[in-house]
């Protein structure tokens, strides 16, 4: 419903009436009771009172028209005090007829504030944080109407923005006032990819800023606005018919952009706060703020979710304002990358010799940007509620994803302590450069191979780093996820080339494209699906796809130019698919043979084990294999049901534990008994407390990423494996939920170096 005119005229008088009482000049003070003096004649309002958040917490009262001056910066609330800290509190107005019976209510008697009863208070909104309460009273017991209201708000931004520049408080009165965190802090997340940094915080996408507040031309700002709004909505509309769209962006969130860019509620209070008086970038972050406060309290975790995408959808919009496309950044030298969520195209496109570490809101510890946080070594810690809100650009940030922990403008000692740890594990990854070439043999003698898991294209140069022989699985799909349309032929050969080229005679696992369920790609068509996980994807998309599959393996053949090829298919749940998907590969062999070119010099075609049904069913599918892999993430999120990408249930299990272990010793036993090849190539083969109950299974081979290597091969050259596997066995008779701390204590009695 658009503003009646004579409103929006008395929005903007109001306004330019603000901009004339600063212009006045006089000491700050003066012109900030000019303001709030303004403001109650503006609104027919007996009292206006403005109280900012200083940093104790509490908030003081900086100005007042109506109530005695003698208690300017006198009285002070609690936050949740009162009716202004239950404000502060919430983040939202509070509309009384009556404010003097709300239970809230707390009588300062300085302030003369008795005889009034009508109430109405608005925090004062500034990137999502409430920094102070402006409030209107009058002696009349009504509630204000809707208009009031967003007038009261539209002013409390415009001073908030002021306050912030100086414009209206006295630079020495603003220093114990909280304008944005500066406080030590510590959050509690979880660890995403090991590791520990010190550095800068980066905001990833730092929304664009508003250069200014209060339009010149209101109807150019509605046009610019309406043009950007239409921008917006078609480049959305787009994503959806899959011609462009956001890497790992899945339907469901891309519907919801759909519906939030096309709400008219949205449209409306963007397009009302310029008729107001404000910019179009203002209008934008003003109904950022109001979201921000309104959903952030939210205690349903669907709504909360919601607000993350408008967060998105503002900066956007921000972006189609401001004309700018994506820019590379130009990063400090010891970045700390700030992020709500990401991709992982995200995460790539930052320089990586300059980023430190990875702090994120949302995500989880199996999200792609969390597996590409790891590839790359960089230490990662996710799950921080609040993340974005309580750092600033280039705020000094220590990321410690050994505890999972953020630490945010840490003080000096604490820096300190952490240098300290950065050095020693400095030293400890020297040690384990120095084991590099060094064989990975028990101390009785048994041979354990340790490879590397990989799937982009800087994974190739450190893997003689890492000291692994090979890569146990290489990672298809990030190749697709990155690309604005499908991959060719010719770019896909030269992919696999060049990791054959890389590996130079060491063994290299491809596995087939592992798409479908989180893994959307924006240029095929895909059904929302109620549980992606157990939807259509891995082998199920390959083989109802079969020319897309039969395209990648052609390229792994061509690749192959006569060298050795092993290649993997992910989530195989029957003998039947694995029966289907070798019949492709022996068809693109064929293909291959008949127009001459060099078949493969071996050929090793294998399945991984992550699906429940076929550990019931190895005895069919092992004759079948030339080799298999367990890929332990999936398996132990199907036995226990558990989505591994959910936080809420994610920790629900432990894969040291009775069932998750039997399942394991199961498969080792049945690949032992027919002689069939088998590695572990899940996140488990590459903590070295998990490595070492693999080892005590029997398992001979494990695949890993890249900074497990190390530990890992210092674990195996430190264990006893038949004293291990005698340990760990009788363990396995316990109906305990988890054997961890026993096998923790197991490991400590064995001497190991975990």
């Amino acid at each position: 419903m658009a503003i009646p005119s004579i409103a929006v005229r008395g929005q903007r008088s109001l306004l330019r009436q603000i901009r004339e009482a600063l212009a006045g000049g006089g000491p700050a003070q003066t012109r900030l009771d000019m303001v709030v003096r303004v403001i109650a004649g503006s609104m027919v309002a007996e009292v206006c009172s403005l109280y900012m958040r200083r940093a104790s917490g509490e908030l003081e009262l900086f100005a007042t028209e109506g109530l005695d001056v003698n208690a300017v910066h006198v009285t002070r609330l609690k936050l949740g005090e009162g009716l202004v800290g239950e404000i502060m509190r919430q983040g939202r107005p509070l509309n009384l007829a009556d404010a003097p019976n709300h239970p809230a209510f707390s009588y300062r008697p300085e302030t003369g504030e008795d005889p009034y009863h009508a109430f109405l208070g608005v925090p004062l909104l500034r990137g999502g944080r409430a920094i102070g309460v402006l409030v209107v009273q009058n002696r009349t017991e009504r509630i204000y109407t809707d208009d009031e209201v967003e007038d009261l708000q539209i002013i409390a931004m415009v001073l908030a923005e002021m306050v912030a520049g100086g414009e209206l408080v006295a630079e020495e009165a603003l220093k114990g006032v909280e304008l944005a965190p500066h406080r030590p802090e510590r959050l509690k997340g979880a660890k995403f990819s090991d590791g520990v940094a010190y550095g800068v915080a980066v905001l990833h996408e730092q929304p664009v800023t508003p250069s200014q507040l209060l339009a010149d031309d209101v109807v150019a700002e509605e046009e610019r606005l309406t043009k950007a709004i239409a921008g917006l909505q078609a480049q959305v509309d787009v994503m959806i018919e899959g011609q462009h769209g956001l890497v790992e962006a899945s339907y469901e969130v891309l519907d919801t952009y759909r519906m939030f860019a096309h709400d008219r509620g949205w449209n409306r209070s963007l397009l009302d706060a310029v008729r107001n008086g404000l910019t179009a970038e203002a209008a934008v972050e003003r109904v950022r703020s109001e979201h921000r406060a309104r959903l952030g309290q939210a205690r349903d975790p669907y709504l909360r979710e919601r607000l993350h995408d408008l967060e998105d959808l503002n900066d956007r919009l921000l972006r189609h304002l401001s004309g700018a496309g994506h820019v590379a950044r130009d990063l400090p030298e010891n970045a700390i990358l700030i992020a709500r969520n990401l991709g992982p195209a995200d995460l790539l496109e930052y320089d990586r010799t300059k980023l430190r570490g990875l702090l994120l809101e949302e995500g989880s510890a199996a999200s792609h940007a969390a597996i590409v946080a790891r590839a790359l070594d960089i230490p990662s810690v996710g799950r921080l509620p609040g993340l974005r809100d309580r750092v600033s650009e280039g705020d000094p940030v220590i990321v410690d994803a050994e505890s999972g922990e953020a630490y945010l403008r840490p003080r000096p000692d604490v820096v300190a302590a952490i240098r300290t740890r950065i050095e020693v594990r400095a030293q400890r990854q020297a040690a384990f450069a120095r084991l590099r070439d060094t064989p990975a043999f028990t101390r009785d003698g048994a041979k354990i191979t340790l490879l590397m898991n990989a799937g982009l294209d800087v994974d190739l140069d450190i893997l003689r780093e890492t000291g692994a022989e090979g890569i146990g699985l290489f990672r298809t799909e990030f190749q697709f996820m990155v690309a604005e349309e499908l991959p060719r032929l010719d770019a896909q050969t030269a992919l696999y080339s060049r990791v054959l080229d890389a590996a130079d005679g060491m063994p290299v696992t491809f596995r087939t494209l592992d798409l479908g369920g989180d893994k959307v790609l924006p240029y095929l068509e895909a059904e929302r699906e109620d549980n992606p996980a157990l939807g259509w994807r891995a082998i199920r998309m390959g083989l109802d796809r079969p020319a897309l599959l039969r395209l990648q393996l052609r390229a792994l053949i061509a690749a192959a130019k006569g060298r050795p090829l092993r290649i993997m298919f992910p989530l195989v749940t029957s003998v039947d698919e694995f029966r289907a998907a070798r019949a492709l590969v022996e068809t693109e062999v064929a293909w291959a043979e008949r127009r001459g070119r060099s078949a493969p010099e071996r050929l090793d075609v294998g399945a991984m084990i992550e699906a429940p049904s076929l550990v019931w069913h190895l005895d069919a599918l092992l004759p079948m294999t030339d080799f298999v892999s367990v890929g332990t993430n999936d398996l132990m999120q199907y036995i226990f049901a558990a989505d591994r990408g959910n936080p809420r249930v994610a920790d629900r299990y432990d894969p040291l534990s009775p069932p998750a272990l039997r399942a394991l010793e199961a498969i080792q036993v049945a690949c032992a008994e027919t002689g069939t090849p088998v590695s572990v190539c899940g996140e488990m083969a590459g903590r070295p407390l998990e490595a070492f109950a693999l080892v005590a299974l029997g398992f001979e081979r494990l695949s890993m990423p890249p900074a497990g290597v190390g530990p890992v091969k210092q674990m195996v050259l430190s264990c006893d494996r038949e004293a291990a596997r005698r340990g760990v066995s009788s363990l396995l008779k316990t109906s305990a939920g988890s054997v961890r701390n026993e096998i923790e204590t197991l490991a400590r009695k064995l001497y190991l170096a975990i």
